[in-house]
């Protein structure tokens, strides 16, 4: 699985916009959980180091009313990017486009991070729309994926961007994630134990009957265990559950 990494961008004094996967769990402002976060740090780290002006973007949570975007401010992600990288300066964008967004991007120096706003704050986002992505492409001049837990989506901010930046590559998390999947299917070290969760359990069956040839045992887990668990003429009450528990039934 051979892909363009961000060590082969040369990014000293460009603009470059990193999606990454920011979607932390909180309880208000209050982060219960920095794992992601943490996780983002080696590839803004890499950029800064190397004189990028980094225009940081994610989603956080599901936004469909105004209230949903109150609950999913990412603004309170950004004290805590400033704690893990105390070198850098980080600041803060509360819009997720026009021209206070362009003024911020336009003033930002080598080695700063610009952290946007929640990107489903845009209704196009979950829809690819192309005119947003080209938009946000547009502030740019190079494009970094480091969302590894939503690179599977093709929203604005995952497909469209760098569908409209020919300069695009994988950041560090995504990059050491591809590598280990790749391994797991093309060359598994047996004994091979696939563990997978999640709720979406029809975003998983191809996944799932794939492994089944390859692994020595398939664990599900999340969620989408219930679906299975349905499948099997289990009860499960009021537990998470998807409707494709009889496309299972065939199948499994």
């Amino acid at each position: 699985m051979a892909k363009k990494t961000v060590k082969d961008l040369d990014v000293n004094g460009k603009k470059v916009i990193v999606r990454a996967d920011l979607n932390v769990p909180h309880k208000g402002s209050e982060i219960t959980n920095d794992n992601r976060v943490k996780a983002a740090i080696p590839t803004l780290k890499y950029l800064t180091d190397n004189g990028a002006k980094v225009i940081l973007m994610s989603h956080l949570g599901k936004v469909k009313t105004d209230e949903d975007k109150a609950k999913n401010d990412l603004g309170i992600v950004a004290p805590r990017l400033q704690e893990l990288l105390p070198d850098v300066t980080v600041k803060f964008c509360p819009v997720t486009r026009g021209e206070e967004l362009e003024a911020m991007v336009d003033a930002l120096k080598p080695g700063e991070i610009l952290l946007m706003q929640n990107t489903r704050y845009e209704k196009g986002e979950s829809k690819n729309d192309p005119e947003l992505g080209k938009y946000w492409a547009g502030l740019a001049d190079m494009f970094v994926e480091d969302a590894f837990g939503s690179v599977h989506r093709a929203h604005a901010s995952t497909v469209g961007i760098p569908s409209n930046l020919p300069d695009n590559a994988l950041g560090f998390l995504v990059e050491k994630e591809v590598d280990m999947l790749g391994k797991a299917v093309d060359d598994p070290v047996h004994p091979f134990v696939a563990i997978l969760g999640g709720a979406k359990v029809s975003d998983k069956i191809a996944v799932i009957e794939n492994m089944l040839d390859k692994a020595d045992r398939v664990i599900v887990g999340g969620g989408m265990a219930y679906t299975f668990e349905k499948a099997l003429g289990h009860n499960v009450g009021n537990s998470c559950l998807k409707k494709t528990k009889l496309i299972l039934q065939n199948r499994f």
